[in-house]
């Protein structure tokens, strides 16, 4: 793993300015290789990074920079895709303190912000006022207002509400010498008094306005600025500085325009300027009634003919999407859910977005716009979407970067070239000429995003750890450069020139115009402080990349099974970045919870993904594994399985984590309170005949003793265990009831069989009362304690075993039925991954075979064997919990389902993502504080504010514990609840 330090001298300096931040500083090994890289395909070692707390923390670091001869890079989501925020001077992360939103003028439409304000928490915010800020990225859910004026992000619907640049009124922060200045529009006489050193805070600021003043003011620049520019009639257009929209203002030009700095500053990627506050114009709330009408086509080429047909009936938005992404939907677990309005393979869909009052109107136009492109041969299937349906397709489309990850080996969709804008009218001879150019070089491309406004991302498949993948990199982007230009376009559309196009400005825009360029880097920056590298005198394209021409590492044998992805390696190498991970809990989502409760990058699925890469790529040591820092950064991972299905590549992190550990032990061994939580089920067995002899050994000044040597918080009371097993309670119980429906096989695990054998007891009622004799097989634990805590030797013995007795002990028509998810879902999850060979086939037949208990009622209900008529009229409302492996492996919507079966029963999600517990995590000393935490952003709050005559519903043994310690209320399993609703 890359180790290098900085020099001693560095340190020396950098634990001085440590001392006067209020926030933080790290400049160890680990935390730079956090931030490293980006969602770009670069990598560069950061001398430190810095946490500020105050604007006065950004100030000393801007100047310590400058002083030192260092940079600083301005980084808040790092979603960035052009390497912007990648560089090696002082990362300066503003996206844990600079979250405020300062204040709101509902009469005027405007909002300040501090740049890390995540833009849809900001509209979240602004929904109660019946106003909205426009621009609308992919990433929207995380990425922040500092990166989207930095880019000058825009999104899908930039057709009507253009880009963050449209939007930024002012902007207050630091210049280069360290000096606060806000920046705002001004008429003739504040401009020319500007110049002159009036009301400015500094030489610098009155040197940037004489600066552009004698640019701009000279008739050749502005005639070389109107003929190199790209085409006005191009919207998208973030190649360079903005100079074209400066010369069009006042003084300049005889416009209503006042000139206004914002402009530039707007895409100019932190290179001139660090902003602390951001004032923004919004608009008023969107339309009613939404809906989408999902064009299904035959070709690309036939979809873009039909883009420019669709544009004449004035669409609030329109987005392409490829069959490469819609291929990829098929076996995303999150994704393939949102399918639902596919037909069939179509090799394109345009999804044509219409805001209208009545469904009336939308259904007009769809008719009208169908007929329209019938008649043209454009188009075979034109459904359409409404509601909140519309969500699911967005999340479909906007899932697109992560997903192209999930293309099997090296060779991945890479964006390149993938931001480029051309006139709408150009874009199907343009395209057809872009996929010309690739064909003669043997290469496919992914395309998908904005059609409405002439720019596609399109991704050609390329493997950068060749050393031709990587001439490739430079040759394709060098020939779309000369296309782009051929068609007076924009090299980029929204995403930012940064490392990867800025090579190609002078091409673009000739280099009389770079050099206006280079100087107004340098009136605004004379110190090169802010963000190196980025826009002008950038590295070659195709360096620092994050991957080696040529590099190999030699293959890993691992306990579970990665050979899907072609490796340990490449599984995590599936992590492109996207920072889906970076989500908060008011998005909703389980993924990921310590962020959600820290908001700190080290707790990221992609900086765990990051440092496992670097330490299985780079590592020293023979054990790959064997890295403290490692160890570390995987610590507060509870192993959720959030990410399997809401990060769009898959990264299954507790998978990963798990690995990683085994092998970490093999070398270092496996400490005392891991092995007592790891064999649970074999100290349970040994106390079952004296179960008051386990239960006296938690309580009292013994049970607060062995709490405390063992590393187990003294703020929870630890699960006590049932006076019988549940095998022994089976054993004596008689069933009664007419067993119309047959058998049913019950899953005794170990936490059923222990602790929970009352919800075992109600269980089997249940399904006698419905109809059902309960069978439970010889079946052994489900290793899950040992999964948990990455013991994968002793967890993969047990599931070849339990998949051998589930064949003896279960006919081949017969389900096995789980009440605790985290156990019966083992076979359906790491079973397959970690046996091999035949019982690698039987395991993957069993996983279909094994149903939650609410799946099982729920599709009883669908075959009309279970109905309401059996249950009360009696009204209740119940709050549901869904346990994170139910909410990633199976879904709430059966839960859900079952709890509906009583006709009066008001059945109510509570939007939470992990309660926090997670089997051991939330017992473990260091670990409570978090795992409280992670409970009071969501769940403990929602189930604080129902009443007490409220259910709350909670099928996970450990989510139960969490709630009782964490709100006093007590949570029942559902089919306690079901069982008392019997009539």
């Amino acid at each position: 793993m890359e180790n290098k330090k900085p020099p001693l001298a560095t340190e020396i300096h950098l634990a001085d300015l440590e001392k006067q931040l209020e926030g933080s500083l790290s400049w160890d090994s680990s935390s730079r290789l956090l931030y490293a890289t980006d969602a770009s395909v670069y990598k560069e070692m950061p001398l430190a990074v810095a946490v500020p707390k105050t604007k006065e923390d950004i100030q000393k670091i801007i100047n310590f920079a400058r002083e030192n001869k260092t940079s600083i890079v301005p980084r808040a989501a790092g979603t960035s895709l052009a390497g912007q925020v990648v560089g090696n001077g002082i990362i300066v992360d503003i996206s844990q303190e600079f979250t405020k939103i300062l204040s709101l003028d509902t009469q005027n439409k405007t909002v300040w912000v501090e740049p890390g304000v995540i833009r849809d928490e900001l509209n979240l915010y602004l929904k109660p006022y019946q106003l909205f800020f426009g621009p609308e990225t992919s990433t929207s859910n995380r990425c922040m207002i500092g990166g989207m004026v930095g880019n000058n992000a825009c999104g899908a619907r930039s057709v009507i509400y253009g880009s963050t640049r449209d939007h930024l009124l002012e902007i207050t922060g630091f210049l280069a010498d360290g000096n606060q200045v806000t920046f705002g529009a001004l008429t003739n006489e504040e401009f020319e008094e500007k110049c002159q050193g009036v009301n400015v805070v500094s030489p610098l600021e009155q040197a940037i306005y004489v600066q552009i003043k004698a640019i701009l003011s000279s008739a050749e620049n502005t005639h070389l600025i109107e003929q190199n520019f790209p085409k006005k009639s191009i919207p998208r257009r973030n190649t360079g500085y903005a100079l074209d929209l400066l010369a069009t203002s006042m003084p300049f030009k005889n416009s209503e325009e006042k000139f206004n700095f914002c402009k530039l500053i707007a895409g100019s990627e932190g290179t001139l300027f660090f902003s602390t506050a951001i004032k923004l114009n919004l608009v008023e709330a969107l339309k009613p009634l939404a809906a989408l009408i999902c064009v299904h086509f035959d070709s690309i080429n036939e979809a873009l003919k039909a883009n420019l047909e669709a544009l004449k009936f004035q669409p609030n938005s329109v987005e392409l999407i490829d069959h490469y992404i819609l291929d990829c939907t098929k076996e995303n677990l999150e994704q393939s859910k949102n399918r639902f309005f596919v037909k069939g393979d179509p090799k394109a869909i345009l999804a044509i977005e219409f805001l209208r009052d009545t469904p009336e109107e939308i259904a007009q136009i769809a008719k009208e716009m169908e007929a329209q492109m019938r008649s043209k041969n454009l188009g075979h299937h034109f459904p359409i979407v409404y509601g909140e349906d519309t969500n699911k397709v967005w999340s479909l489309r906007k899932a697109g970067l992560g997903l192209l990850s999930n293309i099997p080996g090296d060779a991945k969709a890479v964006a390149v070239v993938e931001d480029t804008a051309v006139d709408v009218n150009d874009l199907p001879d343009f395209i057809e000429e872009f996929n010309a150019i690739l064909k003669q070089r043997n290469l496919n491309c992914v395309h998908y995003a904005h059609a409405a406004t002439g720019e596609l991302h399109l991704r050609p498949i390329l493997n950068l750890k060749t050393k031709e993948g990587t001439e490739l990199f430079r040759t394709i982007a060098t020939d779309i450069a000369h296309l782009v230009k051929k068609y007076k376009g924009s090299l980029s559309g929204e995403h930012g020139d940064g490392r990867l196009r800025a090579e190609f400005i002078p091409l673009m825009l000739g280099t009389e115009i770079y050099n206006l360029f280079l100087q107004i880097k340098h009136s605004w920056d004379p110190w090169n402080v802010f963000n190196p590298g980025k826009i002008v005198n950038s590295p070659p394209m195709d360096t620092h990349l994050r991957y080696t021409a040529g590099q190999t590492t030699a293959p890993i044998e691992t306990y579970f099974d990665f050979s899907e992805q072609n490796g340990i390696l490449a599984a995590t190498e599936m992590c492109n970045g996207s920072g889906d991970c970076r989500k908060t809990e008011k998005s909703g989502g389980t993924m990921c919870p310590s962020y959600m409760a820290t908001r700190n990058e080290k707790h990221t699925t992609r900086a765990r993904a990051n440092l496992l890469r670097e330490t299985i790529t780079h590592g020293s040591t023979e054990n790959k594994f064997d890295s403290k820092a490692l160890i570390e950064v995987l610590d507060l991972c509870l192993s959720c399985k959030g990410c399997k299905s809401e990060c769009p590549s898959n990264v299954d992190m507790a998978k990963l984590k798990a690995e990683t550990y085994q092998h970490y032990y093999q070398k270092n061994g496996i400490n005392f309170r891991t092995l007592l939580i790891a064999n649970t089920p074999k100290i349970n067995q040994f106390f079952a005949a004296a179960p008051w002899l386990y239960n006296l050994s938690t309580k009292g000044i013994l049970g607060t003793l062995i709490q405390k040597t063992t590393g187990f918080t003294t703020k929870r009371t630890l699960p006590l265990m049932h006076h019988i097993t549940f095998e022994k309670w089976m054993e004596k119980h008689v069933q009664e009831g007419n067993f119309v429906h047959g058998t049913v096989y019950l899953y005794n695990d170990e936490f059923l069989n222990y602790y929970d054998v009352a919800i075992g007891q109600t269980a089997v009622k249940l399904l006698n009362r419905l109809g059902y004799q309960v069978i439970l097989p010889k079946i052994g634990i489900s290793g899950r304690t040992y999964l948990s805590k990455g013991m994968l030797k002793e967890a993969r013995e047990i599931a070849e075993k339990n998949i051998i007795d589930f064949e003896k002990e279960l006919p081949k028509t017969q389900v096995l039925i789980g009440i605790e998810p985290s156990a019966i879902l083992s076979f359906r999850d790491e079973y397959p991954d970690l046996c091999r060979g035949d019982l690698k086939e039987k395991a993957k037949k069993i996983a279909s075979r094994t149903l939650l208990i609410e799946e099982f009622i729920a599709q009883e209900i669908e075959h009309g064997r279970i109905t309401s008529d059996q249950f009360t009229d009696k009204p209740e409302r119940v709050r549901m919990h869904g346990h994170c492996f139910q909410k990633t492996l199976s879904s709430v919507v059966p839960l859900k389902k079952m709890l509906m079966l009583p006709k009066n029963y008001q059945v109510l999600n509570i939007p939470s993502g992990c309660c926090g517990m997670a089997g051991s995590f939330g017992y473990e000393k260091e670990h409570y504080s978090l795992s409280m935490k992670i409970g009071e952003l969501v769940l403990f709050p929602a189930i604080r504010s129902e009443e007490k005559s409220t259910l709350i519903a909670a099928s996970g043994t450990s989510c139960r514990h969490q709630i009782a310690d964490g709100t006093k209320h007590e949570a029942q399993h559902p089919v306690v609840i079901l069982y008392s609703a019997l009539k």
